[in-house]
C-alpha cells in the first residue's frame, strides 16, 4: 500500500490521530508537571524557573512548532474521520444498543474535542500568548535563584496565580476543562493501542484500565490547580 493510500485509507487515518495523541498526550504531561509547581512553591519561583526553562532551551523552541503542526493535524484529521463516519452511516444507530457497545466518551468525542478547543483557547489567549507575545504587567522580570546563581526572568507565577486567585468563572472553566481532557485521553489512549494493534482480550482489557487511570489523573492533575488557589487563597 502507498503512503497516499495508506493516509486515506480508514485505518492509515486512525493511524495517524493515534500517534498524535500519543505525542501530545505526552506533552500535556510534561505540562500538567509543570503547572504542578504552582502549588508546591507559593513564592513562585519553582514555577518561574521551569517557565523560563522551557523559554529559552533550544530544543524546546525546536520541539514547539512540531507539537503546534501534531495539534492541527490531529484536530483536522478527527474531523475528517467524524465526517466520513457520518457520510458511511447515513441511517444513526439504535441509541440504546449504542450506548450498550460504547462509552459516552467513544460516542462523543467530536463534542468533547470541540469542548477542549474552546478550553484550550481560553487558556492559550491568558497565558501563552501573553508570555509569548502581548505581555502583561505582571510578567515584569523578577530575580530567581537558579542553581546558586541569581537570574532575572518573567514572573509567569504571578500572571498565573493572579488569574486564579481573582477569577472563580476562570477557576470553574479550568475544572470543567480538566474534567473533558480526561475524559478525551482515557477513550483517545485506549483507542490508539487498539488501532496499533494492541487488541488482543488481555492487552484490551489491561489497557482500558491504564487508559482509565490515566484520564483521571489528568482530569485531577489539571483541577487540583484552580482548587488549591481558591481554597487558599
Amino acid at each position: 500500500m502507498s503512503k497516499g493510500s495508506f493516509l486515506s485509507a480508514s485505518i492509515g487515518r486512525k493511524f495517524l490521530m493515534s500517534i498524535t495523541g500519543l505525542f501530545l498526550v505526552m506533552f500535556l504531561l510534561v505540562h500538567m508537571s509543570i503547572n504542578l509547581l504552582l502549588i508546591f512553591d507559593d513564592s513562585g519561583d519553582l514555577y518561574n524557573i521551569a517557565c523560563h526553562f522551557m523559554a529559552t532551551n533550544p530544543l524546546i523552541k525546536i520541539v514547539e512548532p512540531i507539537l503546534a503542526l501534531g495539534f492541527i493535524i490531529h484536530i483536522m484529521w478527527s474531523l475528517i474521520i467524524t465526517f466520513q463516519n457520518m457520510k458511511a452511516r447515513p441511517v444513526s444507530y439504535n441509541k440504546s444498543q449504542q450506548a450498550i457497545n460504547s462509552t459516552w466518551a467513544s460516542r462523543n468525542m467530536l463534542i468533547l474535542g470541540a469542548m477542549l478547543f474552546v478550553y484550550m483557547g481560553i487558556h492559550l489567549f491568558n497565558f501563552w500568548w501573553k508570555m509569548k507575545f502581548s505581555g502583561d504587567p505582571l510578567l515584569t522580570e523578577v530575580e530567581v535563584e537558579q542553581a546558586g546563581v541569581m537570574v532575572m526572568m518573567e514572573n509567569g507565577y504571578a500572571l498565573v496565580s493572579e488569574l486564579f486567585k481573582n477569577s472563580v468563572l476562570y477557576d470553574i472553566i479550568y475544572i470543567i476543562g480538566g474534567g473533558l481532557l480526561g475524559l478525551h485521553i482515557s477513550h483517545g489512549f485506549w483507542s490508539a493501542f487498539q488501532t496499533i494493534g494492541l487488541n488482543n482480550q488481555i492487552w484490551r482489557k489491561r489497557l482500558y484500565v491504564l487508559a482509565q487511570i490515566i484520564g483521571l489523573i489528568f482530569a485531577l492533575g489539571f483541577a487540583v490547580i484552580p482548587l488549591y488557589f481558591m481554597i487558599k487563597f
